[in-house]
């Protein structure tokens, strides 16, 4: 069911992103934070209001993570754009993403089937880059600010690397099995 509450908080953190966007492109740092929090909340209830409803469905299995994506990638090509994350972290973060949805495009039509199923490297990678997000927010509205740490950087680069591997391992995997020559 499209309308169930899950997928109705799925679809509010679509709809606040362009909100979200015109706030960084014009530097309402405060405001960005109070859209990051409620996108934020909106991802933490829509997957726990599923599980314990029990209203898991195959759109929002898709809408979910595609929400995420939208979200993560506006958010690393602003920030990078106005200098709150580094370019090469943004390129890194859309790099992993091209190539895991090539790869299941492909892995699509060799195997005639798509199974979205994130990996815990996946969900961390995620994490992480939320929780970036979410420092970079909160250091721009701190009266004295502070700077994120080189090594914070590095970890969401290494932590999005390794899940890109890894999706590209567990899809050339599939492909292999379901397809043997």
């Amino acid at each position: 069911m499209i309308g169930n509450i899950p997928n109705i908080l799925t679809l509010a953190r679509i709809l606040i992103l362009p909100f979200f966007a015109v706030t960084l492109i014009y530097g309402e740092y405060q405001y960005a934070l109070v859209l990051f929090i409620a996108a934020s909340v909106t991802d933490i209830l829509d997957g726990l209001i599923a599980r314990l409803t029990k209203q898991i469905t195959y759109f929002g299995s898709i809408l979910d993570p595609v929400a995420d994506k939208f979200f993560l990638i506006t958010s690393f090509i602003l920030m990078s754009i106005y200098q709150l994350i580094p370019k090469w972290l943004t390129i890194i973060v859309i790099s992993k993403d091209l190539i895991v949805v090539t790869g299941s495009l492909i892995l699509y039509f060799v195997t005639h089937s798509l199974k979205v199923e994130p990996s815990m490297l996946g969900k961390a990678s995620s994490a992480s880059q939320f929780f970036l997000i979410g420092l970079a927010l909160l250091s721009r509205n701190m009266k004295d600010g502070f700077t994120v740490p080189l090594p914070l950087f590095v970890t969401v680069a290494v932590l999005t690397a390794m899940a890109g591997i890894d999706y590209v391992y567990k899809g050339l995997r599939t492909a292999n099995t379901e397809n043997p020559k």
